[in-house]
């Protein structure tokens, strides 16, 4: 096992508290967004087995099957399948959306066909994969996920009493629910942003008002305002309001599939996807939009946040159920004088400690010592004892 070295992310929506008080260092003063930890090599964690710091994902190419396990490397490539995060929103991410298997293959040979550079602005797809997500709060967390129910979303749009809105919400009431959501969806985005920046400033401070006001849709109307505040004009507002504001509380968590549009707008939590940066946006980001290939991804049918929440085996572990196999994340809440938890698996793992600290134990007695923020990467068939008085969490794969 192998103590991670990770690189912090600055972008401009990123806290600038909340990672260094979980790591126990000084705030620079600069937003501090995403802790990453993994091989993605945009960012990769480092390791040191005795000849110096190596990037993970050149320690993994060198020999796949040993680091990864064979299991994983037939079923996923020579690579790690996931990411995991430490992720601090200070203020609102770009409303997204991510593409399902098939479409991001697809999308990706198109654009290599057309020779569009991989880092060109307005390229869509980075890679041939998808991007299923989860997020899991360790402090309360608000977010956007999924489509409202069109009468629901009318409702809300008709409360603001915006006179621009009211044919938003007429189409709404009028048409099927996923003829009325993507015709919506795709007259925000496509109409004239200065035409849409007079509607989206009536909209913010009809929203600021009546998020002080004690009616039915206050959090979220105050969640709106919060966005708006930030994205002054921008249409991805109004689309916003389309969708589901959720507020976790720690330990909860939202799973993010393909197709479904979504945004986190404050918090602090532990962040697990598939290795990809397939990213689709809907507003609320300078950067490019690309709304035709944007509503061809997106699964334009109302859903229920789907709130998650644990299931604790008899071995104490807490699992986050999702449907998909490129990441499982599950923790442990330790305590003193409890038995230890041995964590042997055929597949590589990540543990990462959130709360007070965790010893970790290999089988030929070498230990690690993990403080709050602090990671360590498991190669597979290592088998690990786990105790301490804290939270660890674990990210591996199934296969």
């Amino acid at each position: 096992m192998d103590r991670l070295t990770n690189t912090v992310r600055p972008y401009a929506w990123g806290s600038t508290t909340a990672i260094p008080e979980l790591l126990g260092t000084e705030p620079t003063g600069e937003p501090q967004a995403e802790l990453w930890m993994g091989a993605h090599p945009g960012t990769p964690s480092r390791i040191d087995r005795g000849s110096g710091p190596a990037a993970l994902n050149d320690v993994i190419d060198a020999a796949p099957s040993t680091e990864l396990g064979a299991p994983a490397v037939a079923r996923f490539g020579p690579r790690l399948a996931f990411l995991l995060k430490i992720l601090a929103a200070g203020s609102p991410l770009s409303l997204q959306v991510h593409p399902d298997l098939a479409q991001a293959q697809a999308g990706f040979a198109d654009e290599e066909a057309r020779g569009i550079p991989v880092d060109a602005p307005h390229r869509n797809y980075k890679d041939a994969n998808h991007k299923p997500e989860m997020i899991v709060a360790l402090a309360p967390f608000d977010g956007l996920c999924g489509f409202r129910h069109p009468a629901e979303a009318a409702a809300l749009l008709a409360g603001l009493g915006v006179d621009s809105l009211k044919p938003y919400a007429d189409i709404l009431h009028a048409r099927p629910e996923p003829a009325a959501l993507r015709e919506v969806l795709t007259a925000v985005l496509t109409v004239d942003r200065e035409t849409m920046a007079g509607t989206v400033t009536a909209a913010t401070e009809a929203a600021t008002r009546l998020a002080a006001e004690d009616g039915p849709h206050a959090a979220a109307y105050a969640a709106y305002a919060s966005i708006a505040h930030g994205y002054p004009g921008d249409p991805g507002v109004i689309a916003a309001m389309l969708l589901n504001y959720v507020r976790l509380q720690p330990g909860e968590a939202l799973y993010l599939g393909a197709g479904v549009p979504h945004a986190y707008i404050a918090g602090l939590g532990v962040e697990i996807m598939a290795n990809s940066d397939n990213v689709l946006r809907c507003g609320l980001t300078p950067k490019h939009i690309d709304v035709p290939e944007l509503l061809r991804i997106v699964r334009f049918e109302a859903t229920d946040p789907g709130v998650l929440r644990p299931e604790t085996s008899a071995e104490g572990e807490e699992l986050y159920e999702t449907p998909i196999d490129e990441f499982r994340l599950s923790r442990y809440i330790l305590a003193p004088g409890t038995g230890p938890r041995l964590l042997a698996d055929r597949t590589p793992q990540i543990l990462l400690c959130t709360e007070g600290s965790v010893r970790l134990q290999s089988a030929d007695g070498s230990e690690l010592l993990l403080a709050r923020g602090e990671s360590a990467f498991v190669p597979a068939g290592e088998q690990v004892r786990l105790t301490g008085d804290g939270t660890a969490f674990r990210a591996t794969v199934v296969a």
